[in-house]
């Protein structure tokens, strides 16, 4: 498919790929299942959702807004981790309306609120507006991605350092020395207390793409020198470069993409701080002050 599919031509895909996956799927599981489910171009699924904001493209964006429809359609779950299930009801269900579903959920959300903003498509089905979007939900992750960016070089070396021991690495250290063949730092992974990974990484402080191009020379300057590599971007990776990552016959490398490192550091407290707020819906019966 060559033309960008909008969210509700997601709503099926999105229940074929996890029921391809056995009922349950990790976002990037997902996501990638349904761009082979739809046969997506690479030109479709690199398209940036907002070029100056954040690393998510317009296919993550719109495939987040299918999987909330779903839930609220009672279709999916999802864990704090981040995996996504079919519910028992979802199990049964393979295809649905998505006239349906767009309608169902719209009806729950005027429910509870009198000002939503919306727009009709040509088949009749109302979605929220383009400029509601998701990005409320999504504001900081924006704004810690953009305090990363702005980081000196060596400063976000030191932060992936402090990031990898905080994850379990040891050793770690920032070599980060010219004519390395780009690489940043080294580290041990301990799994368990007995298997130990000697571990290189990288870091790319980009907004735009890292391709396979790029993968593959971090393979290169790592061949030899370790048994891992980690490709830390606060960009995000070609559809190809995820696919060289994990080539048949090369050394495996592991990619964290903007998205994943800011989940990364609000998970260890990073230069992130969260508190619970107590939200308070307050409704006013005009008819009880006619019956005094």
């Amino acid at each position: 498919m060559n033309t960008m599919p909008v969210f509700h031509q997601l709503l099926n895909p999105t229940l074929h790929a996890l029921h391809a996956l056995g009922g349950s799927g990790t976002i990037d599981e997902i996501y990638r299942k349904v761009s082979e489910i739809l046969h997506l171009s690479d030109e479709v699924l690199e398209v940036p959702h907002n070029p100056n904001r954040g690393s998510q493209t317009k296919v993550e964006y719109r495939l987040a807004w299918a999987r909330t429809y779903l839930k609220s359609y009672g279709l999916l779950e999802n864990s704090e981790r981040g995996v996504w299930a079919l519910t028992a009801q979802g199990q049964g269900v393979h295809d649905v309306d998505p006239v349906q579903v767009v309608r169902f959920v719209r009806d729950e959300l005027k429910q509870r609120t009198t000002e939503k903003s919306s727009t009709t498509v040509n088949d009749g089905l109302e979605v929220i507006a383009e400029e509601e979007e998701i990005t409320e939900e999504i504001v900081w992750q924006d704004l810690l991605l953009q305090a990363v960016r702005n980081m000196d070089p060596s400063a976000f070396e030191r932060l992936t350092q402090r990031l990898l021991r905080e994850a379990g690495f040891i050793q770690v250290e920032v070599t980060g020395q010219t004519g390395d063949g780009g690489i940043d730092g080294k580290g041990i992974m301990r799994l368990g207390g007995f298997l130990s990974f000697h571990v290189i990484f990288q870091c790319k402080r980009y907004t735009g793409p890292v391709t396979a191009g790029q993968v593959r020379d971090f393979r290169g300057a790592m061949v030899g020198r370790a048994d891992k590599g980690l490709l830390i971007t606060t960009g995000h990776f070609t559809r190809d470069a995820m696919k060289e990552a994990t080539r048949d016959g090369a050394p495996a490398i592991d990619l964290i993409d903007g998205d994943l490192l800011t989940a990364k550091l609000k998970e260890f407290g990073l230069g992130v701080r969260t508190r619970k707020v107590e939200h308070e819906e307050v409704e006013i019966d005009p008819t009880w002050f006619t019956k005094i």
